[in-house]
Parts: structure tokens; C-alpha cells; sequence
């Protein structure tokens, strides 16, 4: 099926969120609506449309004037088996010890690697991207000096690679989780294909605020793979949730938010102990003193 996009940017959330429920009711429908901020620092919203059928091009042209947006960009989707594409083009990721691989590339695994399977799916968190790596390897160098976690968190979990990563190693308590219920279905899929369940539970939650961490924390190694704004947001529960001494680690930053986000942590008692640039992306591990 053909499908089509009208996506859009605007200074401000509470403008983006009033053009987006402006678009909801264009004729014909869009089948969702999504509003996101763009982490640059501009303060600029995209708001996008998605629709089974052309929109109104003259609509939606009406709608970004009345709303000082910029005019929509309409983009024709081919219909194509997404899934299976990723499958053909990714390749094996090695981080440190870890490689991130598929079922089909199982053979590819060497015999002294921790290997551990992502399937494609809707999900983030293949390896290919620099900030999950950045996790990695910093992960490989906690190993390479002994830390030895016995609980572990990953908040915002995607496809669970990073708690997986934890769990393999270390065979202590892990939680994941994620505010969106597709990624915490492919992290629980994950979880279950790598032979993990006994050390690995899987929620679909924001922050911390699901049962599985009342249960667990506090973590002595917490993982958040978001973004710099969300990151910020959570420094006070990340600092709840960690035992003295444990680490945080941070990614999904572009190298110049990196000192933005450090300074909110350093205000809830935290110290840079690592960090590690991988193209345009940082990751940091933060140690809560």
C-alpha cells in the first residue's frame, strides 16, 4: 500500500502541538501525527502526517500559514518490506568484546565474542549507530577494570541491546524498559532469543516508573540511550535510582550537548569518569559521587 508523508517545522512546543491537532482534522485523514522537538538546540518542533492517500496539498498549504509553519514537504513512500531490507543490509557490529548481529549472520559470530542477536525491526538500538556503540565500548572498559555491577537499568531500552549486553556479562538482575510498547515487545523478543529471561525483565514504562524497579533498584549501573533533553529530565530520578559509586551511562548526545548534559548531572552529585566521540555522537559514563 502507498503511502505518504507531509512533514514540517515551527518555533515552539506549544505552536507544534496546535498545528498537529489542526492536522488531525484535514480531509482525508491522516492515519497518525506525530510531534517531535529536533535536539539542536534551535527550540524548532517537526510535526508530520501520515496518510494512505494523497492529502490536500492545498490543505495543508493553508495550515502551515495559519500556523507560521514552514510549507509541508509531501513525500510519496514506496511500498516496500522495510524489515527485510534492514535484514540484507546490516552487518555484525563489534564493540569491544560484543557483537551485535542477526540470526542470518549468526555464523559470523566469533568463537570468543559475546554475541547477542537483534532481529530488525521498529525498534532503536542495532549497534550501527554511534551512540549504542559508544555504550558498548564504554561497557568494555568497565569489564577491562573489574567493575562487577549486580543490578542493572537501562531506561528508554529500544531493542534492549544494552541490558542484554549487561546481562550476558555480569548474569546479574537487569531491568528494561521503554515508553514505547513496540520497543519494549522487540526488547522482551530479544530477551527470549538470547536465552536472557532469567536475568532480564522487560517493561513498557517511562523513567523509572515501572514495577520492575521498585523491585530492583537502586542500580549500580544505569544506561540511558535518549536524548540530550530527555537526559536532563531525568538526572534527579537517574540520581535516585544509583547507589553511590555506580555509573551512568549516557548517550544519544551530539558532541556539543555533551557539556549541558554533564552540568545538569554534576548539580545532582555526579563526576565525568568517561567518555568516548564516535563520529558526531558522545557517550558518557558519569559516576554519582
Amino acid at each position: 500500500m502507498t503511502t505518504y508523508t507531509a512533514l514540517t517545522t515551527l518555533d515552539g512546543e506549544v505552536a507544534a502541538k496546535a498545528l498537529a491537532d489542526a492536522l488531525e482534522t484535514l480531509q482525508p485523514e491522516p492515519t497518525g501525527v506525530g510531534c517531535f522537538e529536533v535536539e539542536d538546540g534551535s527550540g524548532r518542533w517537526e510535526i508530520g502526517g501520515y496518510f494512505t492517500e494523497q492529502p490536500d496539498i492545498a490543505g495543508l498549504a493553508l495550515l502551515a500559514t495559519m500556523h507560521n509553519a514552514a510549507d509541508f514537504a509531501v513525500s510519496r513512500v514506496e511500498d516496500r518490506d522495510w524489515v527485510a531490507q534492514v535484514r540484507r543490509e546490516l552487518h555484525p557490529v563489534h564493540a569491544g568484546r560484543f557483537t551485535v548481529y542477526g540470526a542470518h549472520d549468526s555464523h559470523r559470530v566469533g568463537p570468543h565474542r559475546i554475541g547477542l542477536k537483534i532481529e530488525a525491526a521498529m525498534a532503536f538500538g542495532t549497534g550501527h549507530h554511534g551512540t549504542t556503540r559508544g555504550c558498548l565500548e564504554l561497557t568494555e572498559r568497565m569489564i577491562r577494570t573489574g567493575a562487577a555491577p549486580r543490578r542493572v537499568a537501562d531506561i528508554g531500552c529500544g531493542t534492549g541491546v544494552l541490558a542484554m549486553a549487561a546481562a550476558q556479562t555480569w548474569r546479574v538482575p537487569c531491568v528494561a524498559t521503554d515508553i514505547d510498547p513496540v520497543a519494549a515487545a522487540t526488547a522482551r523478543a530479544n530477551a527470549v532469543a538470547n536465552d536472557l529471561e532469567p536475568w532480564l525483565r522487560v517493561g513498557c514504562a517511562p523513567g523509572f516508573r515501572h514495577q520492575h524497579h521498585k523491585a530492583t533498584s537502586p542500580y549500580d549501573l544505569v544506561y540511558a540511550n535518549i536524548l540530550a533533553g530527555p537526559l536532563k529530565r531525568l538526572a534527579p530520578d537517574i540520581a535516585r535510582h544509583l547507589l553511590p559509586g555506580g555509573s551512568a551511562i549516557l548517550a544519544g548526545l551530539l558532541t556539543r550537548q555533551c557539556r549541558g548534559v554533564e552540568a545538569v548531572f554534576e548539580g545532582h552529585g555526579f563526576c565525568r569518569a568517561d567518555k568516548i566521540t564516535l563520529g558526531d555522537w558522545t557517550s558518557l559514563r558519569l559516576v554519582r559521587g
